[in-house]
């Protein structure tokens, strides 16, 4: 190479060297920039105004055809039923009524409703509203929402009701759980279903006074004041005629805390209620309702100050995830469960010890990458509330094994092939693929997957024409006892209806799978095989304890919900139901965002 090239190049290299320790130097006092912390800095709104994109336009304002978002978070917002559920600590509040009552026997609830309660006409919420309401959920047969909340209430003499099959599956608008077949449809009612619908019914719910509401329940219900926080329990004015039309009215008479001042093609305009019983005490003037028919138009006014926070909106997953990091991202576990429905009455599987070991032998954690990683979370147990429960599943193989030999299948052998019916979508498919990989790597058992279209799942179930059917539940209420029914189906299994004792095995011990309290005593039937549990603890299964001693389901996992708040937004509290609350909502006017 001529000199005076290894020169230019050697002069090169010298200018590059010198370049590059300037920059790992403080020589020219260069540092790069810090990252943000938020997705998106926008400016506040200069006065009190919330506005919030959760989806498209409703499609109804009636309370009574509230299923899910944006329906409920606007009915929400514009009417007030007896109780709220607080979204930090899943606790019933009052709203409409102050204060409840519960018989010894938990199946009367009064309650007494506050003197200062007014419609946004001025006319006093009285006690007959709530029994007008709840008679026309009756009327509406199957264009109420949710029907199965009602399940438990019950009949006045000379009536009959039809006990309909709970709704486990609800299709939510822009839902952030994932997008597949996670949803199922509740199947048509038949024509002899629609003649009984049509039999005159009327709940045993009563006014003595304007300000005294009765409540009469087939079955004990601990959490029935949660319960009726729900949307479709929220009173109505008059008889209801107003929300029967198609189109949104604006000038409909409601007794939120907000009432509608605007609905138009950039969606639905509120205010702070003149007639609101604590209107002094809620932080906002105006609630925008800012449509968004999809997640990238939400997300981009999100970023341009359009909006200050977006609900309902179906970001896929990887963007969750690379959003995750962000200081104004809100994740919760959602009111839904991911579960295998075991068939109980096939054998092996009426053996408890075969369902327990089952169930503890699936490591959670293996189940939850790929597309799930970071948007869902082990299920451990059946409910992602607050609600109390003494057990929790402990995932042991080692155990898993003892109970197998236990129940006459050392090392797997003599079972038969589980036959799993899974649904076509790939990630259910993925998940039991690895499920059947762990139940032959930790138990010797083999299994056989069966792929079914969605709208055969149902069928397939009804027959009961399966080992072990993945099912997933959304839950719309913080009812433990409703919750339960819709995962286990009680209402359509005579043996769940009727006591269905929680036993523990023969002779169990305190390596038990589930964890028990100290003083359990555990009797051995050892006439009939079966686990025996002590009379204090025999219950139906409509708890989560119970649920988890028998385990006629196996939880495997709970999606969860995603949002974007900005950071000047305060006391906007989602929670597992994605349930707000407006009236504790404020925007702090004085947060800047930070110079670049």
């Amino acid at each position: 190479m001529p000199l005076a090239a290894k020169i230019v190049r050697n002069f090169h290299r010298m200018v590059l060297g010198v370049a590059a320790t300037c920059l790992l130097s403080s020589c020219a006092e260069l540092k790069a920039p810090e990252p943000n912390p938020y997705l998106a800095e926008t400016q506040p709104p200069p006065i009190q105004e919330f506005r919030w994109s959760n989806g498209g336009m409703p499609k109804s304002l009636d309370p009574a055809r509230a299923s899910a978002a944006p329906e409920t978070d606007v009915v929400r917002a514009i009417y007030e039923g007896l109780t709220e559920v607080d979204p930090k600590t899943f606790e019933a509040v009052p709203a409409v009524a102050e204060k409840w009552f519960v018989s010894e026997d938990g199946k009367t609830w009064s309650f007494a409703l506050r003197e200062d309660a007014k419609w946004s006409n001025g006319r006093p919420v009285v006690a007959n509203d709530f029994v007008r309401s709840w008679k026309r959920l009756l009327d509406l047969g199957e264009l109420s929402a949710h029907r199965h909340l009602l399940d438990n209430f019950a009949v006045a003499a000379g009536t009959e009701h039809k006990n309909s099959e709970p709704e486990d599956f609800v299709e939510q608008e822009g839902t952030n759980e994932l997008a597949d077949d996670t949803l199922e449809q509740t199947p048509e009612l038949s024509p002899a279903d629609v003649a009984r619908e049509k039999r005159p019914v009327r709940l045993d719910v009563s006014a003595p006074d304007d300000h005294t509401l009765i409540v009469r329940l087939n079955k004990p219900d601990k959490d029935f004041a949660k319960l009726v926080s729900h949307p479709i329990f929220r009173p109505v004015f008059g008889s209801g005629e107003a929300l029967n039309k198609k189109q949104l009215n604006p000038k409909i008479v409601t007794n939120g805390a907000f009432r509608i001042t605007a609905i138009d093609e950039n969606g639905i305009s509120l205010e702070r209620s003149e007639t609101y019983w604590n209107r002094e005490n809620v932080g906002l003037d105006r609630v925008s309702f800012v449509p968004a028919a999809r997640a990238d138009e939400a997300l981009e006014a999100y970023r341009t100050g359009k909006v200050d926070a977006v609900t309902n909106a179906d970001f896929a997953p990887l963007a969750q995830k690379v959003f995750s990091s962000y200081a104004d991202i809100r994740r919760n576990d959602f009111a839904a469960l991911n579960f295998y429905e075991v068939n109980h009455k096939k054998p092996p599987f009426n053996d408890r010890r075969v369902r327990e070991a089952l169930a503890i032998s699936i490591e959670r954690e293996r189940l939850l990458t790929g597309e799930l990683e970071g948007v869902a979370k082990p299920a451990l147990s059946f409910l992602p509330f607050a609600i109390t429960t003494k057990n929790k599943l402990v995932q042991d193989k080692d155990r898993a094994r003892d109970l197998l030999e236990q129940a006459g299948f050392d090392d797997g052998r003599g079972f038969p092939v589980i036959r799993l019916v899974v649904n076509r979508n790939e990630n259910q498919q993925r998940i039991a693929r690895t499920v059947a990989k762990m139940w032959k790597d930790n138990l010797n058992i083999d299994t056989e997957l069966v792929i079914k279209e969605s709208s055969e799942i149902a069928e397939t179930r009804r027959r009961m024409d399966f080992d072990i059917l993945r099912r997933g539940v959304v839950l719309p209420v913080v009812d433990e006892a409703v919750s339960m029914s819709a995962i286990l189906g009680d209402a359509g299994d005579p043996d769940l209806a009727e006591t269905n004792a929680l036993r523990p095995l023969a002779g169990e011990d305190s390596n038990s799978s589930t964890r028990h309290s100290e003083n359990t005593n555990q009797n051995s039937n050892t006439n009939s095989g079966l686990p025996v549990l002590p009379k204090d603890l025999i219950q139906p299964i409509l708890t989560q304890d119970a649920a988890l001693y028998e385990l006629r389901a196996i939880p495997l996992y709970f999606p969860t919900s995603f949002a974007l708040v900005k950071p000047y937004v305060e006391g906007f509290e989602i929670g597992s139901l994605d349930a707000p609350l407006l009236n504790g909502v404020s925007i702090n006017s004085n947060w800047q965002p930070r110079r670049q």
